[in-house]
């Protein structure tokens, strides 16, 4: 399993549900917005800090960004 890929694509999904843009969701969680860009593609490997903070901005417990079976 791929968790940085799971992660960043459940964080779009959020994202998205809830109707945010990238820079929005960048803003709200105090991260670059590169950086969220990185994490949504899989690419990045976002720490427990930064992993709280966008399930704060999106309004979800950090776990749900990290269930496998999403739909």
């Amino acid at each position: 399993m791929d968790w940085r890929s799971i992660f960043g694509g459940n964080v779009r999904r959020v994202r998205q549900e809830r109707g945010l843009t990238q820079e929005q969701l960048a803003f709200e969680a105090s991260i670059d917005l590169t950086y969220l860009g990185g994490i949504e593609r899989g690419r990045r490997n976002p720490s427990l800090l930064v992993i709280t903070r966008i399930a704060a901005a999106l309004s979800v417990p950090p776990v749900e960004l990290l269930v496998t079976d999403q739909r």
